[in-house]
């Protein structure tokens, strides 16, 4: 079985969207895995549920480009 690599697509002025399952670890290296389809990690950094998107980039006028960056299975 051949790996495929995750993608993490970046919404023009929104969330981060990472196709899961995902395993977060903190800087403490706690884990915490998600096993929902897809996750929306926060890059405007107002969230009120850190690292995950609450929405609050809407109404805080958040802005930045979209985009997309590919990772080895397993990074």
């Amino acid at each position: 079985m051949t790996a495929r690599p995750k993608v993490i697509v970046a919404l023009e002025n929104g969330p981060l969207l990472v196709d899961g399952p995902v395993v977060w670890r903190d800087a403490a290296g706690h884990e915490r895995r998600v096993s929902g389809k897809r996750v929306a990690l926060c890059r405007c950094g107002a969230s009120s549920n850190k690292p995950f998107c609450d929405g609050t980039h809407k109404q805080i006028g958040f802005q930045a480009p979209a985009g997309q960056v590919l990772l080895p299975d397993g990074a």
